[in-house]
């Protein structure tokens, strides 16, 4: 079989990377003084890239990071302020405090440049346009003059992202150099799909599947024992099953509000409550963003997350931080299936 094997959610597809790597590591590796399991060239297929997120309680997936990093990326940011606030781990990787290089792809994707002054990603859905079966609607990640040597913590993980649109549906690839099993594929694997689908609604075209490429796809044995609980309860009980509501796009006005929110509520200089969400000129889609944003700040401010946000949110959101913060949000029960 010459394709990728394809799984219907990321929570298939996750558990079986890190099955795989876990149970039939090809390799032991201990770069930058990290233990390491490793299996090369591991690739899978998201017939629904909508499923983006995994349902696994042991995960802990942090919501409000993965939307954060998507709007960090697609308004060019490379800041630490900001993508710090939600994982402050990155910071670490700043070798001036201030900004972050490799990680930050946003300039590479969503800044203008060339000629012709446009992004990457905007020259791409030109490409599309201009020619529906081009294969060359693809965006550079990682860059030739990027050092690789041990003493730059912070080198780009991907090395590229493409678009094809094929029988009326956007389907894109994502290109690995590496990929932490654990932390850096989920990441990865959202943004890019959000990206995707941000991409399918300025085209007017249906989404398509995502396919993922990783030349290193490993785990660090500091992890291991998370793995195992991963697993173990992927195979104790079936994952919940949330709806995925489509993308209604992001335009340039939405996008302003939505940051100018973040940023308010990130320096505690706002609060926002879910009737004044309600009345803001976004859709419904991302009017959720800003709730979650609104819970997170509650929350690292060692708060319990309040009825009325808690209430507002979506069952699917409301599962994912209480998940991840069981004692900030009274949620439902996490063994069971939503009603």
């Amino acid at each position: 079989m010459l394709t990728p094997a394809e799984f219907d959610t990321f929570t298939d597809a996750y558990t079986a990377v890190l099955r795989r790597i876990l149970t039939d590591p090809e390799y032991e590796t201990s770069g930058r003084g990290k233990d390491g399991l490793e299996v090369p060239n591991i690739s899978f297929r998201l017939t629904d890239p909508t499923q983006r997120t995994p349902w696994l309680t042991a995960r802990k997936s942090n919501i409000a990071f993965n939307y954060a990093e998507l709007l960090w990326y697609v308004s060019g940011r490379a800041d630490v302020s900001m993508i710090s606030y939600y994982a402050p781990r990155l910071a670490k990787l700043s070798t001036d405090g201030t900004t972050l290089t490799g990680t930050a792809y946003g300039p590479r994707l969503f800044g203008p440049g060339g000629d012709d002054g446009l992004s990457q990603f905007d020259r791409c859905l030109k490409a599309l346009r201009q020619d529906p079966d081009s294969k060359r609607a693809a965006m550079v990640i990682m860059r030739p003059h990027e050092p690789i040597g041990v003493d730059n913590p912070d080198v780009a993980c991907t090395l590229a992202l493409q678009f094809m649109l094929r029988g009326g549906r956007l389907h894109a690839t994502g290109y690995m150099r590496g990929n932490d099993a654990v932390i850096g594929l989920l990441g990865d694997t959202f943004a890019f799909t959000m990206i995707q689908e941000i991409a399918a609604r300025r085209l007017g075209v249906e989404l398509g599947t995502y396919t993922h490429h990783v030349g290193s796809m490993h785990i660090n044995v500091l992890d291991r024992d998370k793995v195992t609980a991963i697993l173990a309860e992927a195979d104790s009980r079936p994952a919940p099953q949330f709806p995925a509501p489509p993308m209604p796009g992001l335009s340039d006005s939405d996008l302003e509000v939505i940051l100018d929110w973040e940023s308010a509520l990130r320096t505690g200089g706002s609060e926002l409550t879910a009737e004044a969400a309600a009345e803001l000129a976004l859709p419904d889609y991302w009017q959720q963003v800003l709730l979650i944003f609104q819970a997170y700040q509650q929350i690292k401010a060692g708060h319990r997350v309040t009825d009325d946000i808690a209430a507002a949110l979506t069952p699917a959101h409301r599962w994912l931080l209480a998940a991840r913060w069981p004692d900030r949000l009274a949620g439902p029960d996490l063994t069971t299936q939503p009603a």
